[in-house]
């Protein structure tokens, strides 16, 4: 009985190693074709782009995020910023950003009118009218960018049959502790090889940190009020494009997303919400996604093989797991070159067994309950179909979010 499960946790962590592998070089093709020369797949005419941008509270390295959105080398855009208590604390960061770019056009919706279940979505609809233009450009509040980014998404939503685009994102650390660096690794070096792999096998999934489309396709979808009962908004608003017969783009550009956790349990719970959540929407591939996992089962393949009297052939196998997994992580960083500029956190070698233990009792407590907390809500992850997400439990117990 030992040999035999000792052979399944091999197996997994072999398994997992093949897809480690395939994601570093999913990512490598990728950088290479991001890395191409923008005048040979630039659009012949920019348009001009509204961004939306809906907050809640001075989060950690809020300001900086949002400066960079500020940066933009892009002829004409506007950013819009909305909040639902008029006594915010990320007011007060919209106002240093108006004195500090005094030649961007931006504006401030404070409304507390609610608009259905999701409070970012009924955000984002108090937030509509002051948009200008024809593309709209829905970005999470934490999400740094490089000053390409607008040029990057115009020019994959100009591909023939584009509806929507999205983009992958990377973590930026936002302070030093190995909690914020264990956030930010599973961001970088798990998740965002991961999407890459899905979209290889022909999955045109929407990423909520940045979602963008044209006027008349959100109201071909019937508006932002089709998704304001949905906690997984970007899931649905992805669906509702590819149901009229558009494509998904992902967009030659890479942003971060803010890890601010500096509590083990502070990022346990964020991380089961986002399990959770994914559970609800395609428990299949969830279940099989576990063998990223590659260091934990081959510890447990190793421990198996220690106890059936095989040490060696464990222990070779967990520091050639570690090898290669850790080899794999650094082709990212390399590829990606988010480190160098500052966009992202390099991989923390000496943390990935811990990680990938972390990641496993994730995994494993997804399936124990369907309660997830979101800013402080309690909310339920629906166990339907994937064309329905989960509704906040109780409306009043909801603040401004």
């Amino acid at each position: 009985m030992l040999w035999l499960l000792a052979s399944c946790f091999v197996l997994l962590a072999l398994a997992g190693l093949g897809q480690t592998v395939a994601g570093a070089l999913a990512v490598r093709r990728f950088a290479r074709v991001a890395g191409a020369s923008p005048a040979a797949h630039g659009p012949r005419a920019l348009p001009g782009i509204s961004v939306l941008k809906p907050l809640c509270g001075d989060e950690p390295q809020l300001e900086a995020a949002l400066a960079s959105v500020c940066r933009q080398a892009y002829p004409t855009f506007q950013i819009v910023f909305g909040v639902q208590d008029p006594h915010d604390a990320a007011i007060g960061v919209v106002e240093r950003l108006q004195a500090r770019f005094p030649g961007v056009d931006m504006a401030l919706v404070v409304n507390a009118a609610q608009h259905g279940a999701n409070r970012k979505i009924g955000n984002l609809i108090n937030m509509f009218p002051r948009a200008k233009h024809e593309v709209l450009v829905i970005a999470d509040s934490d999400v740094h960018v490089a000053p390409d980014y607008l040029t990057e998404i115009a020019e994959a939503l100009h591909r023939p049959g584009v509806g929507l685009v999205t983009t992958l994102y990377a973590a930026l650390a936002a302070n030093p502790t190995r909690v914020a660096r264990l956030g930010a690794t599973a961001i970088t070096h798990t998740f965002l090889p991961g999407a890459l792999l899905a979209r290889g096998l022909g999955r045109e999934d929407c990423l909520g940190a940045t979602m963008a489309l044209r006027r008349t396709t959100l109201a071909e979808i019937g508006g932002l009020a089709a998704l304001a009962d949905h906690l997984a908004d970007d899931n649905v608003l992805g669906r509702l494009v590819r149901e009229r017969g558009h494509q998904v783009a992902l967009a030659r550009t890479v942003p971060a997303t803010t890890v601010p956790e500096e509590r083990l349990a502070s990022l346990y719970r964020h991380e089961l919400r986002w399990a959770r959540t994914i559970v609800a929407l395609v428990p299949v591939e969830f279940a099989l996604s576990s063998i990223q996992h590659v260091l934990a089962w081959a510890l447990a393949a190793a421990g198996l093989l220690a106890l059936a009297g095989a040490p060696i052939p464990g222990i070779g196998l967990y520091l050639a797991a570690w090898a290669i997994r850790a080899g794999c992580t650094r082709v990212i960083d390399t590829r990606l070159g988010l480190v160098q500029t500052g966009l992202a956190t390099p991989a923390p070698i000496w943390l990935l067994p811990l990680r990938d233990l972390l990641s496993l009792v994730v995994f494993a407590a997804s399936y124990g309950s369907d309660r997830v907390e979101w800013r402080g809500h309690e909310l339920r992850a629906s166990s339907g179909s994937e064309q329905t997400a989960p509704p906040f439990a109780e409306a009043s117990r909801q603040h401004a979010a």
